[in-house]
């Protein structure tokens, strides 16, 4: 764990100094270790990388880590909740109910009333809350959740919250730029006060995921069988669908709509941790943070100096392995 943590830091250095103005990895280390440990390192750099780390390219780099890891960790906890490996946020249509209550938090002006940058989160929370419900109830089919059911019932919501977010851009058409550009993905304004926000939903949920990682274990054997095993199905199952979508919620409403990373990244996770909850969500969380950045890094290089939306750069890692997943679920069960 402390190799993989290791490792997130230092793309993290190496994602800070990319940029119009290119800031050599060393020269990033040593002007955040003269800002955290005052006197380890002497200054020897302009004064104005200081503004272009600290100011701009640091908060980004880790809103995109975080968000990286908050989607991770939910898709984790979706595929193991409903025992399907094709559970994702994306998929199941809980980031496009997110991407909805955002939109219109964003076309009300909510984030500049009384609630302030809380305004968005909650919104997103509602509409993926929403959203999740009417998946799982339109998916279930008697005691399971096939599939099949799941995933049309997930692509259908989806697109009905999609179509809306849609609707409400074309109808807002002083805010309809803004609004697109969330909907794509992208983070052109991270700040510290989203980090913040993000930070605190995001460590929330994962304290949920991770003091109930032993239950959701015993869940992937049968329900039945969990209760048998002293596990109170149904208040384990209300815990951790309300914290993976609180997760997902509050980094759609920074991030826009990345689709993917839940699906992807815990399945390579889970490829070397195994299935069980308590190896594989820390796992998932750095996995995820690494993920995103490393994509971030792409989508601001492949064109540069124009910026490519995070979600396309996910799509064209996330839609093949998708595709490899529907054709190994014809053969065989994952877990």
């Amino acid at each position: 764990m402390a190799l993989g943590a290791l490792v997130i830091a230092l793309i993290a250095i190496v994602a800070v100094g990319f940029g119009s103005v290119a800031i050599p990895p060393l020269t990033v280390l040593k002007l955040l270790l003269a800002q955290f440990a005052p006197g380890v390192s002497a200054p020897d750099w302009p004064v104005s990388y200081e503004t272009i780390v600290l100011q701009i390219r640091l908060p980004r780099v880790v809103l995109v880590a975080l968000t990286g890891a908050a989607l991770s960790i939910s898709g984790a906890t979706y595929q193991g909740l409903f025992r399907n490996p094709l559970a994702d946020p994306y998929l199941i249509g809980v980031a496009s109910g997110a991407g909805l209550g955002a939109t219109v938090a964003v076309a009300l002006g909510w984030n500049a009333g009384l609630l302030g940058a809380t305004a968005v989160p909650l919104a997103a929370f509602a509409g993926a809350t929403g959203s999740v419900v009417l998946v799982y109830g339109l998916g279930r089919v008697g005691r399971a959740t096939p599939t099949t059911t799941l995933i049309l019932a997930g692509v259908a919501i989806g697109t009905l919250m999609s179509s809306l977010s849609t609707f409400i851009m074309l109808s807002i058409n002083n805010q309809a730029v803004r609004v697109l550009g969330f909907l794509l993905g992208g983070y052109g304004g991270g700040d510290w006060d989203a980090v913040t926000v993000i930070l605190l939903f995001t460590l929330i949920g994962f304290a949920v995921m991770l003091a109930l990682a032993r239950p959701l274990n015993l869940l992937l054997l049968d329900e039945e069988q969990a209760r048998q095993l002293g596990v109170d199905v149904d208040r384990v199952k209300l815990a951790l669908i309300v914290a993976a979508t609180l997760t997902t919620a509050t980094a759609v409403s920074f991030s826009g709509l990345i689709g993917f990373v839940g699906l992807v990244v815990p399945h390579a996770v889970r490829l070397v941790s195994g299935a069980d909850h308590r190896r594989l969500l820390p796992w998932s969380f750095l996995a995820g943070a690494g993920f995103l950045m490393l994509a971030d890094l792409i989508a601001r290089t492949a064109l540069a100096p124009q910026e490519l939306p995070l979600g396309i750069v996910t799509a064209f890692a996330g839609a093949p392995f998708f595709l490899y997943l529907l054709r190994r679920a014809k053969q065989a069960a994952y877990f």
